[in-house]
């Protein structure tokens, strides 16, 4: 597996475009480059294959990577950000991406689309999330650049306000989600879709679990209650829990700090 970081260069609340995000909550610049050193040492330790982009000084929440668009072999699809706040972000990545050779596919261009933060891969599927950073006619758009079924989940929590916030898909059959950052239609596709859907309580996605990443057998998370790290061992994996607190402040965690390449 090989993803793309943005180390904590620059990052702080400079405004505040999400519910976690509080300008009176200052950043601790050296614990957050503490935990993000310690994601990054996790994440090595494994056998992933980590590259970097440097942080633009403008660009706070260029950390999230995750944000920055979707990689299919050697296509990237950029993202265009809701919020002018974090539109400097683009050509810092579409140029990551240009200089290494990848075709860049500009499908969602005049549409608001958020990369790997709202659609995610799910066997021959697409999930993408929508309502408060993403549009469906974007989804529908990079779908069908990738020539992926799409399926449209609406997110009804301003608190989960991205996919990756509350739907971590785990294997061929399971994914961890939580049940009430959906509509009813989007519980019901993901029943549908999913064989063996994992639920996650209030206290577990406010903690971030879903917002993690699989690798191997190993769910790397911010934290998970001991219900359910028991049911994750049940399913055949161990937990790491990595601490993002700092991160959370301004609405990320686990996997908003990564995008898949």
């Amino acid at each position: 597996m090989q993803v793309l970081m943005c180390a904590p260069s620059h990052y702080d609340i400079r405004y505040e475009i999400n519910p976690w995000m509080k300008l009176r909550n200052r950043i601790r610049a050296s614990e957050a480059r503490a935990q993000w050193n310690g994601l990054y040492r996790a994440l090595v330790s494994l056998g992933v294959h980590v590259l970097t982009i440097p942080q633009k000084k403008d660009c706070p929440d260029m950390v999230f990577t995750a944000n920055a668009g979707v990689v299919n072999r050697k296509t990237f699809i950029p993202s265009h950000f809701r919020y002018a706040e974090r539109r400097g972000e683009e050509s810092a990545f579409i140029g990551f991406f240009k200089r290494r050779s990848y075709r860049i596919a500009d499908v969602a261009a005049s549409l608001f689309f958020e990369g790997e933060g709202d659609l995610l891969p799910y066997r021959d599927l697409l999930f993408g999330g929508f309502r408060f950073r993403s549009e469906i006619r974007a989804h529908e758009r990079v779908s069908e650049c990738l020539k992926k079924r799409f399926v449209a989940l609406e997110l009804v929590q301003p608190r989960f306000y991205h996919l990756d916030t509350c739907f971590l898909p785990l294997n061929e059959d399971s994914a961890l989600y939580y049940p009430k950052a959906f509509d009813a239609y989007g519980r019901k596709a993901i029943l549908r879709f999913v064989k063996n859907p994992i639920a996650v309580g209030a206290a577990d996605a406010a903690a971030f679990a879903c917002n993690g990443i699989r690798v191997g057998r190993t769910v790397v998370l911010n934290k998970a209650s001991l219900a359910l790290k028991k049911r994750l061992r049940t399913e055949g994996y161990e937990v790491l829990e990595s601490s993002t607190s700092e991160f959370m402040k301004a609405g990320g965690s686990v996997k908003c700090l990564l995008l898949k390449l």
